[in-house]
């Protein structure tokens, strides 16, 4: 029972700690398209870092900063 508790927060604590940083979360975003797209195909995970990445950093050609 305590160990499944500590088994939870730890993994919340890590999903907190992703999201501050901003590393995506492949599985939530798995769980999201099967529930509501399931219509839509799922990208591979590496399809999925490339694109969270070129939305956040810029790619294609355009650059996505302030200066």
């Amino acid at each position: 029972m305590i160990n499944n508790q500590m088994n939870h927060i730890w993994k919340r604590f890590a999903q907190s700690m992703r999201l501050m940083v901003g590393v995506p979360e492949y599985s939530v975003y798995v769980e999201h398209m099967r529930s509501a797209h399931p219509e839509q195909t799922i990208m591979s995970q590496e399809e999925f870092f490339r694109e969270r990445m070129e939305a956040r950093y810029g790619g294609k050609g355009r650059l996505n900063r302030c200066c």
